[in-house]
């Protein structure tokens, strides 16, 4: 059986990877002021962080609409899929899910199977990558799905923000929630595992990063693991000598940088993991 996959621009894999593994990608939206942008198409990662704090008007994000899910899918038809996997960002942060399964309904041809994973960036794009190997070692769709939603339990991606400035200019975040001088002092840790989302309050870098490796070695041993930042080349270096001896030992442990869609929200200078633990 061919499985087509398809994604949003939210995964934050490699172009390669996508390229590689004929997996379509549905942009989002960001939109600055009266202006839109499609994510990865129209504005670079370099470009929006190096102007967010900057920028007029505070960028907003928007799901692409049903039709262009509707091409990704036929693309995928056309191109002789048999069955489609359409992995998406986490429904608690954005509708896209919704939009996409509405799309899979005007697909006749074939099953489109809608998956919400819980997740964002690369935790959603390591459950991808999952379930691309094991089409590749010809397993069948159901127990591809089946395999998907155990290990969607067992995905988290955590990660020290700079700021908690972005997640209050986007509205994400309420200043009397934690006083308006208290933003300035903490350095929060963002966790998000099967759709749920967790904020710690850390009062300094170093204590945050201290805490950060902790979550790593309690989520030991690892199936699969990733590095993500906003931005934050060094830190995100840095940080890879810190847990060189936590990560599985191969070659190709992927590093992304988090699409302006959910950096608007936490701000650059953010770094983390994604990881899937093992059972």
């Amino acid at each position: 059986m061919d499985i087509g996959f398809v994604t949003d621009s939210t995964v934050d894999l490699p172009d390669e990877v996508l390229i590689k593994e004929k997996i379509e990608m549905v942009p989002l939206y960001i939109n600055i002021g009266e202006q839109s942008y499609l994510d990865k198409v129209e504005m670079s990662r370099a470009n929006f962080y190096r102007n967010l704090a900057s920028f007029s008007h505070h960028p907003t994000t928007a799901t692409p609409g049903i039709d262009a899910f509707v091409h990704a899918y036929q693309k995928q038809v056309n191109q002789g899929a048999s069955a489609i996997l359409s992995f998406h960002i986490s429904k608690v942060l954005s509708n896209t899910v919704d939009v996409a399964r509405l799309a899979s309904q005007k697909i006749v041809q074939v099953p489109v199977h809608i998956i919400d994973s819980g997740n964002l960036s690369l935790g959603t794009g390591l459950l991808l990558q999952l379930a691309v190997k094991m089409a590749s070692s010809g397993e069948e769709v159901g127990e591809i799905l089946k395999a998907v939603t155990d290990a969607i339990t067992r995905t988290y991606t955590v990660a020290v923000l700079d700021t908690l400035e972005f997640l209050r200019r986007s509205g994400r975040l309420s200043s009397i929630q934690f006083g308006l001088g208290s933003l300035l002092f903490i350095k929060p840790i963002i966790k998000m595992n099967n759709g749920v989302i967790d904020l710690e309050r850390i009062r300094t870098r170093k204590n945050a990063v201290k805490r950060l490796i902790q979550i790593l070695e309690d989520l030991q041993l690892l199936d699969d693991f990733a590095f993500v930042h906003t931005h934050a080349p060094e830190k995100i270096e840095q940080f890879k000598q810190m847990v060189a001896g936590l990560i599985p030992s191969q070659q190709d442990t992927l590093t992304g940088e988090v699409t302006p869609v959910i950096g608007a929200h936490i701000g650059p200078g953010a770094f983390g993991f994604s990881a899937i633990a093992a059972k």
